[in-house]
């Protein structure tokens, strides 16, 4: 089968600090990070091939300035590098049989839960479906289930872990921190989150035609509210069809969702 891993760099054990993310250059902190996420990364290749040993592998990096070590990554993956031009939905498509995520973040506004954002943490306030809010999390495995496979497992701070169960109720979860605020985590012992994203990814292969694939039926009215002084002339730009609500705010109706990522 084949296996889409998406990753970012705020969700893995060790990283709880913007000065770790936030950044274009590779500092030694933003460097850590990256060789803290791909030994998660590392453990969940580990977890599928043990399951499923002919498993094809895409990993992605998904962290807008780059997040991967890409030296210590497994070598018996394909690796999506971060790269100019990568764009949603990042060569997700419907040959794929799984997607799972590592190193994820809970949603823009989510209390206590670490470097929490929505795509961006400079200019998005939130985004909705239909009246409800959507994160990153929310906003992948939408996809991934109308293109007709499951989103079967996550790693990631407690809220994160929280908001995908809330979403995928049979989702296998390995929390890597306890969030106590935007910038501070109690994190779990790197070993036990290590050996439990292996086991856990491993579960979720054997899971995999127990969990449903997440859809929501259309229409799609998508709400995106901008941060104070950030734009919204790029979104007015995609479509006749957005309407600007206030400063900060657009309304769009689509009968595709994916008319929303074009």
């Amino acid at each position: 089968m084949r296996y889409y891993v998406l990753t970012d760099l705020e969700g893995p054990w060790g990283v709880n600090r913007w000065e770790q993310t936030r950044v274009a250059d590779w500092t030694p902190a933003k460097r850590q990070a990256a060789q803290f996420l791909t030994a998660e990364v590392n453990a969940a290749v580990a977890g599928l091939l043990a399951a499923d040993p002919a498993a094809d592998i895409v990993v992605l990096d998904g962290h807008g300035s780059g997040g991967i070590d890409e030296p210590s990554l497994d070598e018996r993956v394909s690796l999506l590098a971060h790269g100019v031009g990568l764009r949603s939905p990042y060569g997700l498509d419907g040959g794929f049989d799984a997607l799972l995520f590592v190193g994820q973040h809970a949603m823009a506004g989510t209390p206590c839960a670490p470097l929490c954002h929505t795509f961006s943490s400079k200019t998005v306030e939130f985004y909705r479906i239909n009246g409800e809010p959507i994160g990153e999390f929310g906003w992948h495995a939408l996809q991934a289930g109308l293109l007709g496979f499951p989103t079967i497992f996550l790693s990631g701070d407690d809220r994160a872990c929280a908001e995908a169960s809330a979403l995928i109720p049979d989702i296998v979860t390995v929390p890597t921190k306890l969030g106590l605020g935007v910038e501070l985590a109690l994190h779990r012992p790197r070993a036990q989150v290590l050996a439990e994203i292996e086991s856990g990814c491993a579960a979720a292969v054997e899971r995999r035609a127990s969990i449903a694939p997440y859809r929501q039926p259309g229409p799609y009215t998508f709400t995106a509210r901008m941060l104070p002084g950030c734009s919204i002339a790029g979104w007015l730009a995609k479509s006749p069809a957005v309407k600007q609500l206030d400063e900060q705010t657009i309304e769009w109706t689509v009968d595709d969702f994916f008319a929303i990522l074009r």
